[in-house]
């Protein structure tokens, strides 16, 4: 499964008197990600720390971390780990704290970044971003409200319909489901509907 946040979010929330703000960007490589923590800095100069972690590829294959001053593995450590709890991948998170003169502790701080970035990914909301390969049916006219009607069952929206000597209708299937929903159609139709598979794209299906 390939998760990630729905779009990019600022969550900006007050713990003790310090402000803490979490910037989640979605990226798609470290240069990405090293570049928007950069600009985080060079906009939060004033700040006490940008403590930033990030996770990319669809194995989480790069993970990075970094502390910004705070005490060792009570910031970005804590924020890395909730991003590779919830799964995600390609989402660089920046949390920026202006101290508000009441130290939070090591188990504070911890609670504080983590919470932060924990925050905002619920308040963004998440997409799985899912394979779908074209399906072209192709049939006669006396099989097209069946058809659809069967496509509706089974929570498969028809995408196109092309009305020529016979019918095409288009849908776009999971990859993963493509063999059991062609397996379906032969079944239910007995094999007088002509079935073609066509183009894969990736989309995002809210979780």
């Amino acid at each position: 499964m390939t998760i990630t946040i729905k779009t990019d979010i600022v969550l900006e929330e007050e713990i003790k008197k310090s402000k803490f703000i979490c910037q989640l960007k979605r990226v798609t490589s470290e240069e990405e990600a090293r570049e928007f923590i950069t600009s985080i800095k060079k906009k939060h100069h004033k700040a006490s720390h940008n403590v930033s972690a990030f996770v990319i590829g669809d194995h989480q294959e790069i993970q990075r971390s970094s502390d910004d001053g705070e005490p060792s593995g009570t910031a970005g450590v804590p924020m890395l780990e909730i991003l590779k709890k919830r799964e995600l991948i390609d989402v660089v998170a920046v949390v920026t704290r202006y101290f508000g003169g009441i130290k939070l502790g090591a188990g504070g701080l911890i609670r504080a970044y983590a919470g932060s970035v924990n925050h905002a990914i619920d308040a963004v909301g998440l997409v799985e971003i899912v394979e779908q390969t074209q399906l072209d049916i192709v049939m006669g006219y006396h099989l097209f409200d069946s058809v659809s009607r069967y496509l509706s069952k089974e929570a498969l929206p028809i995408a196109d319909t092309a009305f020529t000597d016979q019918v095409t209708v288009t849908c776009f299937c999971d990859t993963t489901q493509m063999a059991l929903i062609i397996a379906g159609l032969t079944d239910q139709f007995h094999g007088q509907l002509q079935l073609t598979k066509g183009d894969k794209k990736l989309v995002e299906v809210p979780l």
